[in-house]
């Protein structure tokens, strides 16, 4: 089995246990990625983000334990095939590269080690095939963790349109209007499963729907990006520290690649959080709140739309739950994924050991 079917194998299998850990935070932060609010007139005023953890149990009391796992069926079979997608290409890459750094480094051209760079252009091009295979995948999942969200605003919209009307109604449409009003506030949320949210897209937008938020998560190709580059030259670094240049480069434990995967994702997710929250209202339904400031056409119009409305604070709503998210799940992946990679070529060791054994009792 070639290394890159391993790193991809492995990558998929850690990228499933991080995800079903950090499930509910995710969920949490996409609904406060994509909660509409008019930016505050005057410094102290209007409503502050809600905390994470307070979410967590209004979703928990409104909508039970299965609300924090929505979508989490796609999410799953996203997460397996971009991270095995991802880890596949990158290990291919990452190896090509390092055997032309060698071979260069043998002619006297750099010192046989691959740059930060590298890193980036290699992670860049692994994430940009990722996204064009999976991106249908998220815009699924997106849609099913918004859903009750979504529809709680079009209901919402609805009972103030009502009220208007009783308002300026006269009396004899007066209780007809109410008896309305009563059946709309006994609505819930209709049932929402994979099927439907295909039917939506498909039905908002035809093909295309699948790919909406494609541009800024193509750019967010620089947060794994990033991410790789730090985590490949600090990981170097350690590698090296306490081995000679005879030498080979020691095996991190896990507990180093955990905090080197949480300290590299730590630094990309600041950098690149607003492109994550214009991906995430471009992929979520688009009829919240019904309103001029919560359609958006493209990315370019959504960026204008939330400085207008929102102010820059709109880009970085729910930054503290993803850091926490992406930064926890990022180690959790990074360290089952080199577990995993050690297993495999532990248990090839092994294989080839009984198999030589087998031959020279024959």
């Amino acid at each position: 089995m070639s290394s890159a079917v391993v790193n991809g194998l492995a990558g998929a299998g850690g990228g499933i246990i991080a995800q079903i850990i950090t499930y509910p935070l995710q969920t949490v932060n996409t609904r406060q990625q994509t909660e509409r609010s008019a930016k505050k007139r005057k410094p102290g005023s209007g409503a502050t983000d809600t905390s994470a953890l307070f979410q967590l149990l209004q979703l928990i009391q409104t909508e039970g334990w299965g609300g924090l796992y929505s979508g989490l069926k796609p999410s799953l079979i996203g997460t397996a095939a971009s991270q095995g997608i991802y880890y596949y290409f990158y290990q291919i890459l990452k190896n090509k590269v390092e055997n032309i750094a060698v071979a260069r480094g043998k002619k006297g051209l750099g010192d046989g080690t691959v740059g930060m760079l590298s890193w980036l252009g290699i992670a860049a091009v692994a994430g940009s095939i990722n996204v064009l295979l999976t991106n249908p995948i998220w815009v699924l999942v997106t849609r099913m963790q918004t859903h009750t969200q979504a529809e709680r605003k079009i209901l919402e919209s609805k009972k103030d349109l009502l009220l208007k009307e009783i308002s300026r109604a006269h009396s004899l449409e007066v209780s007809i209007l109410k008896d309305r009003l009563v059946k709309l506030e006994s609505e819930k949320p209709h049932p929402y499963g994979t099927l439907q949210a295909i039917q939506e897209v498909y039905h908002e937008s035809g093909i295309r729907g699948f790919w909406k938020g494609l541009v800024p998560t193509l750019i967010m190709v620089c947060n794994p990006s990033i991410q790789f580059m730090i985590y490949e030259t600090l990981a170097k670094c350690l590698q090296s520290k306490g081995s000679g240049k005879q030498l080979p480069k020691r095996n991190l434990t896990a507990m180093e690649v955990f905090l080197l995967g949480a300290i590299a994702k730590l630094g990309a997710t600041v950098v690149t959080y607003p492109l994550l929250v214009v991906k995430s209202r471009l992929q979520a339904k688009q009829e919240i709140g019904r309103n001029v400031m919560s359609i958006y056409t493209g990315p370019i119009d959504a960026i204008i739309k939330m400085v207008r409305y929102e102010g820059f604070h709109g880009f970085y709503k729910g930054m503290g739950t993803k850091v926490v998210q992406s930064v926890f799940a990022a180690s959790v992946l990074f360290m089952v994924k080199e577990e995993l990679v050690k297993l495999a070529v532990l248990l090839v060791a092994r294989s080839r050991t009984m198999l030589l054994t087998t031959s020279k009792k024959r």
